[in-house]
């Protein structure tokens, strides 16, 4: 049986961060990553990230898990359990996760669950034939496996992640032959767009996948125009040659272990589907759970660690560590998080905040939710 203070599930961008800070004012921390290293999405995200300079402006994703991982490793609090997955939560507080061939146990104090979330697809005819890609495989054969999908690529979906897997494509000589969007616009930010509209990158808003064509791999996908109720017009399909189709179409947060536990979860369509009830320290109804990252909701990686910052400083506070220092410090990130999320950008969270917020107003009395 392993024992430590804080239990952290997930090595992204916020679990990293949720445990530096609550090692950092001298909590034990134990950090489980399914993965073979540290980073989550960050290790796969070459673009630079905009927005604050104090909040990596200008920085690669790669660089800032760089940048993360080295504190990790400079920590004397906390050990990182690699290739590691939790696999339940049970009654007695007890955590099982298996490392490669083993299964282990953990019970600590406060657990974190900075498990992120998981691609949604798209259901079409042939969707499993090879060629068919989540966005997410396409940034991790490029970006860390140096592999192309394919040579003339049809991305599905225009949010940020299509639009920032677009443009990448591009830049590794990839012909992208069309980018299709269910919606009558586009969903990213106007940065990313502008540089698909000069790179002549064809955009079918209103538009879906009727068809995908193919004997043994995708060669053709047939395209099928979309009403303002988002019926199918016939007559108005259009057939474009491609061998790789790529799903950007939204994530839903991973809350599996959350639910395992008893959280009080709520399903918030601008969040990204079911996510946990918390309070502004990131703590849900389960008292000694604490959330952070996209399981809260999908938004950016700034927000990401933010969140981990903010679980990790509330978790620190909540075991009887630090002061006034710390109590500081949890001021200055609920500011930076507010900041973050001002102005038509964070519309769409901070509406999906306050249903959450409404809807949780019985379990708010239970717990406080002020600084």
């Amino acid at each position: 049986m392993i024992k430590t203070n804080v239990l952290v599930i997930g090595a992204g961008p916020a679990g990293l961060s949720a445990a530096i800070k609550a090692s950092e004012y001298g909590a034990n921390v134990a950090l489980l990553e399914r993965d073979f290293k540290p980073g989550g999405q960050l290790i796969k995200q070459t673009h630079r990230f905009f927005g604050s300079k104090n909040e990596n402006a200008g920085t690669r994703g790669i660089d800032i898990a760089a940048e993360l991982q080295k504190k990790i490793e400079n920590s004397t609090n906390i050990d990182i359990y690699l290739e590691s997955t939790a696999q339940g939560y049970y009654d007695d507080d007890t955590l099982l996760f298996s490392q490669k061939d083993k299964v282990k146990k953990i019970k600590a104090d406060r657990i974190i669950a900075a498990t992120g979330a998981a691609e949604k697809m798209l259901a079409f005819p042939n969707d499993d034939l090879p060629g068919v890609y989540a966005a997410g495989a396409v940034q991790t054969l490029m970006n860390l496996y140096g592999v192309l999908p394919g040579e003339r690529v049809i991305m599905i979906g225009a949010g940020n992640i299509g639009l920032i897997v677009s443009y990448q494509l591009l830049q590794a000589g990839v012909d992208v032959v069309g980018i299709v969007e269910a919606a009558p616009e586009i969903g990213g930010y106007l940065v990313h767009a502008a540089k698909i509209r000069r790179a002549s990158v064809p955009i079918y808003t209103r538009h879906t996948v009727k068809n995908v064509i193919g004997e043994e791999s995708v060669e053709k996908v047939q395209l099928i125009k979309l009403d303002d109720k988002w019926n199918e017009i016939s007559g108005t399909e259009k057939m474009i040659e491609a061998d790789t189709v790529c799903l950007a179409v939204g994530l839903r947060p991973l809350a599996d272990i959350l639910i395992q536990a008893g959280c009080e979860m709520a399903y918030i369509p601008q969040l990204g589907g079911d996510v946990p009830l918390r309070n502004k320290f990131m703590q849900t109804s389960n008292e000694k759970f604490y959330v952070a990252g996209d399981v809260t909701g999908i938004e950016e990686a700034t927000a990401a660690i933010l969140e981990g910052e903010m679980a990790g400083l509330a978790v620190a506070k909540d075991l009887g560590f630090g002061g006034k220092e710390l109590e500081d410090e949890l001021k200055d990130v609920d500011k930076k998080l507010q900041d973050l999320r001002r102005g038509p950008v964070g519309e769409k969270i901070r509406s999906g905040l306050k249903m959450l917020e409404e809807g949780s107003h019985a379990q708010r009395n239970r717990y406080s939710n002020t600084i």
